[in-house]
């Protein structure tokens, strides 16, 4: 199976161009298999680029446990990096169909390839039994979750795919990896969720750390990046654009007044190769 790893703010993924590549028998234990850093290629899940009937591609997206996910921000803008730049279909607007729907993708060409683009993210999904999540409120906002011994105040998002945001004064290990796993799995969330935490900086920039569904702690989350712009937004912390750090680098949010965000970030590409049955890259 040929692949290129790629990376979008550090959250990397390993790509497989189902428009010349069989779509693998068995795609979760595939996604397991070449995710592990150790014994596969490495990376945070697998992505499978193919044809769609109503877009220029179909993307595919599946977690290091094998899980598949509805959306991811940071895979979509490498999709349309790798659409282009392999000559799939070479424009500088893009639709991509993912498990959210059909999204549109400007790309910043410089040298003839991709660097940056810009995602119209669509709207946020606001309504409790939509996101899911048992909490609350139409949107969640500022709603009490016990989780880890901790009283919260969390506010939920869907950006495709459900986001638990907690804001604190320090973002450290013990939110990220003591009270995210727990997030994730509460049973206020009955499709488990993304948890974030979020120190806000000023009224247009935060810093911002994941703990993902299926996945673990992630250099980057571009639908969780959106989904604390817009919760930052909702509890009155920020104004609509909004610059997100992660650990992988900047990505930049706007809610725009029509009600869809729109995200800017990188998309590289590092390396491709051949994955074997046996596990072996050559």
């Amino acid at each position: 199976m040929r692949f290129t790893k790629m990376h979008g703010a550090g959250n990397d993924y390993v790509y497989v161009n189902c428009f010349a590549e069989p779509v693998p028998a068995d795609i979760p234990a595939t996604a397991i298999a070449v995710s592990d850093r150790h014994f596969g290629i490495g990376g945070d899940g697998l992505v499978l680029i193919g044809p769609s009937d109503k877009a220029d591609a179909r993307m595919r997206m599946f977690n290091a446990d094998g899980s598949e996910a509805e959306m991811c921000g940071n895979a979509v803008r490498c999709v349309a990096k790798f659409v282009h730049d392999h000559g799939i279909c070479r424009k500088d607007e893009l639709r991509i169909e993912t498990g959210r729907g059909v999204l549109t993708l400007q790309l910043l060409v410089e040298g003839g390839s991709v660097h940056r683009v810009r995602v119209n993210m669509s709207s946020p999904i606001l309504r409790s039994a939509d996101i899911p999540t048992t909490l609350p409120g139409d949107p969640p906002v500022r709603a009490p979750l016990e989780v880890a011994g901790r009283k919260l105040e969390v506010t939920c998002v869907s950006m495709g795919n459900p986001h638990c945001v907690t804001f604190v004064d320090q973002i450290t290990d013990e939110w990220v990896h003591g009270v995210g796993p727990q997030i994730e799995k509460h049973p206020a969330f009955p499709r488990k969720i993304n948890a974030e935490f979020v120190q806000v900086l000023s009224r247009s920039e935060i810093n911002m750390r994941v703990w993902e569904r299926g996945s673990g702690e992630t250099l980057a989350c571009g639908t969780g990046a959106c989904a604390s712009a817009v919760a930052a937004i909702l509890n009155g912390l920020c104004d609509r654009t909004v610059l997100c750090h992660l650990p992988g680098g900047d990505l930049t949010l706007e809610w725009s007044e029509g009600g869809d965000v729109f995200m800017t970030g990188p998309a590289t590409e590092v390396f491709s190769g051949v994955w074997n049955p046996s596990g072996a890259v050559r």
